[in-house]
């Protein structure tokens, strides 16, 4: 196995070059979410848990606590938002009337974002520049690092 030494030695340079990049892309991302977010009437947050709802499909509140760290009565706020733009509905969970269960309208998000496309068409763009293998070690690499950036957000919230 390798000394720590060594192996701190063979990432420097890539290191080097992967950190700068990363920061400019995570700046370019919240400046972008930002801008479509407030296109649409929201804060940043309220935004990002849209995207939330898509991936992880319809959640109770508390879940969306646990996902997003906030607290639940913040969580409350943010869906009051977001219902009242048309974004989400909240609902009686059937099994157990006292959860309330918030669904996504994709309908009225994709409304409200067009323009900025889903995928955006420079992204395609920039993707045809790549050949498939190479944007398979992107999506591994990206995937990876958010699921990093949750874990490392998790310690940092409950060390």
């Amino acid at each position: 196995m390798s000394s720590p030494a060594k192996v701190v030695d063979r990432y420097r340079l890539p290191l080097a070059k992967i950190v700068p990049a990363l920061n400019a892309h995570s700046e370019a991302t919240v400046m972008f979410h930002s801008f479509v977010a407030q296109s649409m009437g929201l804060d940043l947050t309220a935004y990002k848990a849209l995207f939330l709802l898509k991936r992880l499909g319809p959640m109770s509140a508390t879940d969306m606590a646990a996902e997003t760290g906030l607290a639940t009565a913040s969580i409350t706020n943010l869906v009051d938002r977001l219902v009242a733009k048309g974004y989400v509905t909240r609902e009686a969970d059937s099994r157990d009337r006292r959860r309330i269960i918030i669904t996504l309208i994709d309908e009225a998000v994709a409304t409200a974002r067009q323009g900025f496309g889903e995928p955006n068409t420079s992204l395609l763009d920039l993707c045809e520049s790549y050949e498939p293998d190479q944007l398979e070690i992107i999506s591994d690499f990206l995937t990876r690092n958010a699921r990093r950036l949750s874990q490392d957000l998790m310690q940092a919230r409950h060390p």
